[in-house]
């Protein structure tokens, strides 16, 4: 598309920052956190991850879709960020498996998206001072009028966003296996019983839920707000805690339930935003950083263990002096060294700050399933003991 046939657009930053561009996408205003991912691949999953959800987000990449979008690729149901940046924009893509343009799926969902801007400088100047509200319209090119707008919506700490993309209701994960998805085909061949998984909802990705069921599992979702006795109802082999936006701290409904099922004698397994909760349930801080961790190469690890490649994506972290001493450190993002993961000493519970389950990203941590399948299967010969012993 020419651009003497686009749409402005105008982007606005808290500190007054003005970056004037081209529209793609809805052509109505937004505001949200704006923040940046380092992904060259992977667009499509970025825009439907829940834990995006009140997020501004940056493409650092600067050619953006290539490959449109399908529905396979689709973490949720539709887009869940507040907008898109990008430096270019493909409105004719080339892919086998595309079914729509990208500017075309963001305007199905009224999802606005600026582009044209220098995106590295934008990106460079959230690195040093920090994510911080922003806001893009069609409709205000206004600067002052719009900061205005940007500067009356509350920061990100503090929200509670969970809520806004949570389950409505319990529900089993029924998607068919499909041999597309499957980069290790033998797993189900080994599985003789299903384990039954409750996963409480904070913002679960779809690929989560297909990585649990490759490793034989029985997945109930429920909402995060699902009291302990509706979650123990469906007598789990074990608990999983999902990824999810917003401030752990302000998920207050969740952390009650969280902590109850500390002592529920159930192997527990957390990821991001459950990890986060975890940590809190037994008792750690959380506290946010400065622009976050949102790409597809971030080293995980611990000084002379096996170094992962990881899938990140989260603007919180346990503060690591105030974890018990009941839990160790299992792994450190070893670019700034904030906790990456943490087990508990006694009891199988474990989580991991970043996204073992990919999509986008490489799968070097898909392991942790099968830790969680083998916590699941340990524990539940050792119920089947005990039993026959009495």
């Amino acid at each position: 598309m020419p651009l003497s046939d686009a749409i402005p657009a105008l982007l606005v930053l808290a500190d007054g920052t003005a970056y004037r561009g081209w529209s793609f996408g809805a052509t109505v205003t937004t505001i949200g956190e704006v923040v940046f991912n380092t992904g060259i691949t992977g667009y499509q999953e970025v825009l439907t991850d829940p834990s995006y959800c009140g997020q501004i987000v940056i493409f650092t990449y600067p050619e953006l879709g290539n490959t449109g979008v399908n529905p396979e690729d689709e973490e949720a149901k539709g887009p869940q960020i507040k907008g898109a940046i990008a430096r270019n924009i493909c409105h004719r893509p080339s892919n086998w498996r595309s079914t729509q343009s990208l500017p075309d799926y963001l305007q199905q969902y009224q999802i606005p998206g600026i582009f044209g801007i220098d995106t590295r400088a934008l990106t460079r100047k959230i690195r040093m001072f920090g994510a911080m509200n922003g806001g893009i319209s069609t409709e205000i090119l206004d600067e002052a009028e719009l900061l205005e707008q940007v500067r009356a919506v509350p920061n990100m700490e503090g929200l509670n966003l969970v809520q806004e993309v949570t389950t409505p209701t319990i529900y089993e994960w029924s998607e068919p296996t499909s041999p597309a998805w499957e980069f290790n085909p033998d797993l189900k061949e080994n599985v003789q019983q299903p384990f039954t998984v409750v996963a409480i909802d904070f913002g679960v990705k779809r690929n989560i839920l297909r990585r649990l069921a490759a490793y034989g599992c029985r997945v109930i979702v429920v909402p995060a707000s699902t009291t302990v006795e509706e979650i123990l109802k469906y007598n789990p082999d074990g608990i999983f805690l999902s990824n999810g936006p917003g401030d752990p701290a302000a998920v207050t409904e969740g952390l009650d339930a969280v902590k109850t099922l500390l002592s529920a004698d159930k192997p527990i397994f957390g990821i991001c935003m459950g990890h986060q909760m975890l940590g809190r349930a037994l008792g750690a801080d959380t506290f946010k950083l400065k622009f976050g961790h949102r790409g597809l190469n971030q080293p995980a690890g611990l000084q002379q263990q096996q170094v992962e490649i990881t899938s990140q994506n989260h603007s919180f972290a346990i503060n690591p002096n105030s974890l018990p001493n009941t839990v160790e450190i299992s792994h450190l993002n070893l670019n700034d060294r904030t906790v990456a993961g943490f087990r508990h000493k006694s009891l199988p519970i474990f989580s991991v700050q970043y996204h073992p389950e990919a999509s986008p990203g490489p799968h070097d941590a898909d392991y942790l399933f099968a830790k969680f399948v083998e916590s699941m299967e340990s524990h539940r010969q050792t119920a089947t003991t005990s039993s026959q012993s009495t």
